[in-house]
């Protein structure tokens, strides 16, 4: 990744009811990104990140651990052209 990028993310596994969409609004908001974070009835989380393609890398790697109590099982990524209002990063209501 080079430059700014954006992308839609899915992560799977015990990633509800641990603190994960907190964590990651805290993490994304505290590096400057934008973009938005929900819940799924479907027990993933979901996300669009947009910003430095360098820090939005770091970020998906630190989404691989999450929070302390959450367990990742999976983590789908891909760019898209899809844009946020920068400099916002929000939580979602769950869909």
């Amino acid at each position: 990744m080079s430059g700014a990028t954006t992308v839609h993310v899915t992560i799977s596994g015990k990633v509800q009811g641990v603190g994960y969409r907190a964590w990651l609004h805290a993490r994304a908001s505290a590096l400057g990104l934008s973009g938005w974070v929900r819940n799924r009835r479907d027990g993933t989380v979901e996300a669009m990140i947009q910003g430095p393609s360098e820090t939005v890398a770091g970020l998906l790697a630190d989404c691989r651990s999450g929070p302390r109590a959450a367990r990742v099982n999976g983590i789908e990524y891909a760019e898209t052209v899809e844009a946020t209002p920068a400099g916002e990063f929000k939580v979602r209501p769950t869909i």
